[in-house]
Parts: structure tokens; C-alpha cells; sequence
């Protein structure tokens, strides 16, 4: 699983999967190819959802997590929101300080029972510009 180490709070020295906000009018596709390169160095391609998490607080985030596949690239920090990058196994994962919402996504990505919602290549209808997936 790629994960990196926050440099800044919130989060510092935390292992986190890479992440980020989208911006306005950009399809949340390239959100996430952007934010993976950005942070990691790693080329992706979004291949599905693999989890949602809501989270009422002052500011209410709603967090989607995305099932990817690697495409090429070294794992290498950025430098200024992470410090460090790497792929690592659930056994290596257990001797680091990985953030409690990051191991939740772990256990999904190596022992989930379901494909999530995936990306739909053919919808029944052009929807350009919609980032579209299903069950």
C-alpha cells in the first residue's frame, strides 16, 4: 500500500495514505491523480471507490477513498506536505505510527470481501465531465 508521512499538522509524523482537496471545477479524477503524484511521485490510475468516510466536526468533511492502480514512478516525497514515501505491507504497517483512519483503509484494500464501486468505462449514456462509478 503507498503510504506517506505527514510533515505538517494535521497529522505530522503520521503515515497516511496521500490525499488532498479538490479544486474548484476540477473533475475529482484528476483530484486524485494530481494528489498521488504531488505527494508520492507515484503515477496511478483510479480504478474505483473503496471506502467513504463522513466526519461531522466544525467543518464537516466527507472523505472518499480511492481504489488505484500504479502506473510507474519512485517513491518520493515532496518535501513540504510529506517527508517521506513508500509502498509497505500490512506486517511492515504494524511497526509504524500509521494514522487510526489509514489502518481502517488498509484493512479494506488487503482483506475487504467486495470490488467497492467501480469505475464505469461505458455508461448507458455520455456524461462527459462526470466522474461516474458503480456497483
Amino acid at each position: 500500500m503507498l503510504l506517506v508521512r505527514r510533515a505538517q499538522n494535521p497529522g505530522k509524523g503520521f503515515w497516511t495514505n496521500p490525499g488532498g482537496y479538490i479544486e474548484q471545477l476540477e473533475p475529482i479524477e484528476e483530484t486524485i491523480v494530481r494528489e498521488v503524484m504531488e505527494e508520492s511521485g507515484i503515477e496511478a490510475v483510479v480504478t474505483g471507490v473503496a471506502a467513504l468516510r463522513d466526519q461531522p466536526r466544525d467543518i464537516h468533511n466527507v472523505y472518499i477513498a480511492f481504489a488505484m492502480d500504479y502506473v510507474g514512478g519512485e517513491p518520493r516525497p515532496d518535501n513540504y506536505e510529506v517527508d517521506a514515501a513508500g509502498f509497505f505491507t500490512l506486517e511492515e504497517m504494524a511497526e509504524m505510527n500509521v494514522a487510526p483512519f489509514t489502518r481502517w483503509l488498509a484493512d479494506i484494500a488487503f482483506r475487504g470481501q467486495s470490488a467497492g464501486l467501480l469505475k464505469d468505462v461505458a455508461p448507458i449514456v455520455p456524461l462527459n465531465g462526470n466522474g461516474l462509478f458503480r456497483v
